[in-house]
C-alpha cells in the first residue's frame, strides 16, 4: 500500500506534473493541494498542516534553531527570483540611489521573509548599505494587522518595529511615511498610484543580467520541506519526493522546447528561452545541493548576517542527507 501524503504547493509549470499524476513518487499516493504561498506557509509554520510543503528559504532556515526543528527540507525549489525589480521608493523620500537608502524607513511584510532577506544582502554586498544602516518597518502589505508567522530575536543594533493596527505599507509608501518598501509582490500603489511610487530600479532586468552575469546567482525563495517525524519513520520518502520533483520539472522544460505552438501566452516566449540558454545554461533552473552550493552559501551568509541564524550554516545542514548523493550505474 502506498503512503498517503498531502503536499501544499502553488500552481507552478515546474510541479504540474505532480499535480496531475502524470508524474508520481516512488510509494506516494500525493494528494496535491495548490494554494497561495502566503497560506501554505503560515498554514505550514503555525499548524504543521501538511505532510509536505513548499517553505520559504529563510523561514525554513530560522526554523532550524529550534530545540525540536520540526522540517527537513529536500534541495528543490519551487520559486527563484531576481529581487531588483522589488525594491520601491516613494516620490517625496527623494531617493534615487541604492547609497541614499541610509538613515531612511524601509518598510516589508515580514522581517524574515525571503525576498527581503536577499534584497538586504544585494544591497549590503553591492551598493555598502548595511541592514544596520536603515530603519525597518514591518505590517500589512494591503491588509491591516499582518501578524508575523515567525517570532525572531534580532540583535539590537537592528533598529525594528511594526507598523500601526490600521496601516498598511502600500498607503504609507503612497504618502511617504516610507521612504522605501522591499517586498515579494508590487504594492498597489504601485499601480494607481504611479507618480508616488518607483522602482528604485527603473531597468531592473538589465540591472539583474549584469548582477547574474558578475556573481552567477539566480536567488532562491523557497525549497520544500517534510515534516520531521514523518521523515524519520519513512526516510526512503524524502529521495522519492525528490526524484519526482526533478522528474516534473523536466517534463515541464521538456514542454517549453517545443515551439510548434506557445506553451504560454507570452508572444516572445520563444526569444525568451533562447535568452535563458545563452546567459545561464540549458538548466538554468537546477535543484540539488551541488549546483546551487554557491547561491545557498551567500544566503546562508545573508541570513546570519542579519541577525535570522544563530550561527551560519552549511548548505549541507539544510537537506535530508538520503538526497545528497544518488547511485550510478
Amino acid at each position: 500500500m502506498k503512503l498517503r501524503l498531502t503536499l501544499a504547493c502553488w500552481d507552478y509549470d515546474r510541479t504540474r506534473a505532480l499535480a496531475d499524476g502524470s508524474v508520481r513518487a516512488d510509494g506516494i499516493e500525493l494528494n496535491y493541494l495548490a494554494l497561495p504561498v502566503e497560506e501554505t506557509f503560515f498554514r505550514m509554520m503555525r499548524g504543521r498542516e501538511f505532510d509536505v510543503s513548499e517553505m520559504s528559504l529563510s523561514s525554513y532556515t530560522a526554523s532550524l534553531d529550534a530545540e525540536e526543528p520540526p522540517f527537513i527540507a529536500i534541495p528543490v525549489f519551487p520559486s527563484r527570483f531576481f529581487r531588483h525589480s522589488c525594491v520601491f521608493v516613494s516620490a517625496k523620500s527623494g531617493v534615487r540611489r541604492p547609497e541614499e537608502l541610509k538613515g531612511k524607513r524601509v518598510g516589508m511584510p515580514e522581517y524574515q521573509m525571503t525576498a527581503p532577506v536577499w534584497i538586504r544582502g544585494i544591497l549590503s554586498d553591492e551598493h555598502g548599505v548595511k541592514v544596520t544602516d536603515y530603519e525597518h518597518l514591518w505590517g500589512g502589505e494591503e491588509e491591516p494587522g499582518r501578524i508575523d508567522k515567525l517570532k525572531v530575536d534580532l540583535p539590537p543594533s537592528i533598529r525594528i518595529r511594526s507598523i500601526g493596527a490600521t496601516q498598511t505599507l502600500s498607503q504609507m509608501i503612497a504618502d511617504g511615511e516610507l521612504d522605501a518598501m522591499v517586498t515579494a509582490r508590487a504594492p498597489s500603489s504601485f499601480q494607481s498610484k504611479p507618480d508616488a511610487v518607483k522602482r528604485l530600479f527603473a531597468d531592473y532586468v538589465a540591472v539583474e543580467r549584469d548582477y547574474y552575469r558578475r556573481t552567477k546567482i539566480f536567488p532562491i525563495m523557497h525549497t520544500v520541506v517534510i515534516r520531521r517525524e514523518l521523515y524519520a519513520a519513512h526516510p526512503w520518502v524524502a529521495q522519492s519526493l525528490y526524484k519526482a520533483f526533478v522528474a516534473a520539472k523536466a517534463r515541464a522544460m521538456e514542454h517549453y522546447r517545443q515551439s510548434a505552438a506557445l506553451p504560454a501566452m507570452l508572444p516572445w516566449l520563444t526569444a525568451h528561452l533562447e535568452e535563458a540558454r545563452r546567459e545561464m545554461g540549458e538548466d538554468w533552473w537546477p535543484y540539488g545541493l551541488e549546483a546551487n552550493r554557491h547561491v545557498l552559501e551567500t544566503f546562508l551568509r545573508y541570513h546570519h548576517e542579519q541577525g535570522l541564524s544563530k550561527q551560519r550554516r552549511k548548505p549541507e545542514d539544510l537537506f535530508a542527507r538520503e538526497t545528497l548523493a544518488s547511485f550510478k550505474i
